[in-house]
């Protein structure tokens, strides 16, 4: 070794610590170590721990500190997609409900068209039984047949219309027959030929009847505009003086 580097200061570094890093066990006073081997191997073992890179504690740091923009982007993110969804929902719901009132609509409707075509099967009944009611012949079991089918027209809300003395309609009265009768002053459904039959205000069958209109209808008035102008020539010729003889 040089000269210089025996008179460099020597450092030392002992290890003062109650507690053995390395066994856990307690030490005693550094005066009251015995010197030896045992103290040498300690005092290494201290220089290596100090020497060691000291471990860092974990810290809590602000969530602000780690990125406040980040989490309002995470926000907004969020916010957006949660629009999104709300606007889906909204949407399938709506949907829904439009179908659902097209599937109650056509299940009222295949009903009503049902029924319908089954009150129409049962109105060349009806005419048998109107006749054999008009003749006398509706009684004993045939009357009891008869009112069974006229209840079930009642069941399907169907009514029959169509009497004698009814204004004539033509979007409920088909007429086949024609007379006039000083009796009326309109057309009227005098006879009934066939009842016409409807459900609510859907007309099923139309009634065909005999209309009676009146025998005279009533004179249609002069006009007083019309009569204004003949008057008015009269007058002027009338007005006008005679001619000269000499003249002719």
């Amino acid at each position: 070794m040089s000269q210089q580097d025996e008179q460099a200061p020597r450092v030392v570094i002992r290890d003062r610590r109650r507690i053995d890093p390395t066994s856990g066990a307690v030490r005693e006073p550094a005066g009251d170590q015995p010197a030896g081997p045992a103290a040498a191997q300690g005092e290494q073992m201290s220089e290596q721990n100090e020497g060691a890179a000291p471990v860092a504690e974990h810290t809590d740091v602000p969530a602000g500190d780690l990125g406040g923009e980040q989490v309002g982007d995470q926000g907004g993110e969020t916010a957006r997609q949660l629009a999104e969804r709300t606007e889906d929902l909204q949407r399938v719901t709506a949907e829904y409900a439009n179908y659902r009132r097209r599937v109650d609509r056509d299940r009222v409707l295949v009903v009503d068209q049902a029924a319908e075509r089954f009150a129409g099967q049962l109105f060349p009944i009806v005419d048998d039984i109107e006749r054999a009611r008009d003749h006398g012949d509706l009684t004993g079991a045939f009357k009891v047949v008869a009112d069974r089918v006229l209840g079930l027209l009642d069941g399907l809300g169907v009514e029959s219309f169509g009497k004698p003395g009814d204004p004539f309609d033509p979007a409920l009265h088909e007429a086949v027959l024609h007379d006039t009768s000083p009796e009326v002053t309109e057309p009227t459904a005098t006879t009934v030929l066939r009842p016409g039959f409807r459900r609510g205000d859907r007309v099923l069958r139309t009634a065909m009847v005999g209309v009676t209109e009146p025998e005279s209808p009533a004179p249609v008035a002069a006009s007083p505009v019309a009569e204004q102008p003949a008057a008015a020539g009269q007058s002027d010729v009338a007005g006008q003086p005679d001619a000269d003889p000499a003249d002719r």
